[in-house]
């Protein structure tokens, strides 16, 4: 009796969790792009004109202010302005640090022919004979590249449960074992605790899903 209890009660845990984890996850999301909404003025805003807030309104004006940008920023009028915008915050110290290396990390990320984050590896750290994932972010190093023997490739260590903290390692090439799992799935699977671990998938299909994925 107990053990047919027990068996229900995780079968509810586990439909009832992930959705719960979802909703969250997503309000939390449109809520944030919800205060997009204070760049219109308020007599125009949808809550005045409808007298009731209407979640996800955000989300389209967003969508459009992101779409506007690019297309503005892609014209010749448009990347003067971004010029002149980038000269400006270059002479504020510390906002210059701040927005130039935040523009270069999405530069690099999301670039089409980028090689960060698309690798999962395995490095011995913090001791030979312990392993742990890492995901590879750069191998131009210049300045490190030249001043170490082996060719070395930079890698992000993330911490579990949370993956957005962890360490960067500058590791030789040889000392670093890839993996077949995408991204996706290791996230998943340091995200989990460990918990959730992919099965084995073929070379071949991973290395077209990590193509398609670069694309």
């Amino acid at each position: 009796m107990l053990k047919t209890l027990r068996r229900y009660l995780v079968a509810g845990i586990i439909i009832w969790v992930p959705l719960i984890v979802t909703v969250l996850v997503v309000r939390f999301l449109v809520n944030l792009m919800d205060r997009s909404l204070v760049l219109v003025p308020m007599a125009y805003r949808p809550d005045t004109l409808l007298g009731f807030h209407v979640p996800g309104l955000g989300v389209l004006l967003t969508f459009f202010v992101l779409l506007v940008s690019g297309m503005l920023g892609a014209n010749l009028f448009g990347s003067r302005l971004v010029r002149l915008w980038e000269s400006l915050l270059a002479r504020i110290p510390l906002v210059r640090s701040i927005y130039m290396g935040a523009k270069q990390v999405a530069e690099t990320v999301l670039s089409d022919g980028s090689t960060s984050f698309k690798r999962v590896m395995l490095v011995e750290y913090p001791r030979k004979g312990v392993w742990s994932m890492c995901f590879q972010t750069s191998t131009n190093l210049h300045e490190i590249q030249e001043k170490t023997d082996d060719e070395v490739i930079c890698v992000f260590v993330p911490t579990t449960p949370n993956p957005t903290s962890g360490f960067i390692l500058f590791v030789p090439r040889a000392d670093l074992i890839e993996l077949d799992m995408s991204v996706d799935e290791g996230l998943k699977m340091i995200i989990s605790l460990g918990v959730v671990v992919p099965r084995k998938r073929n070379p071949e299909a991973a290395r077209l899903a990590a193509r398609g994925g670069a694309t």
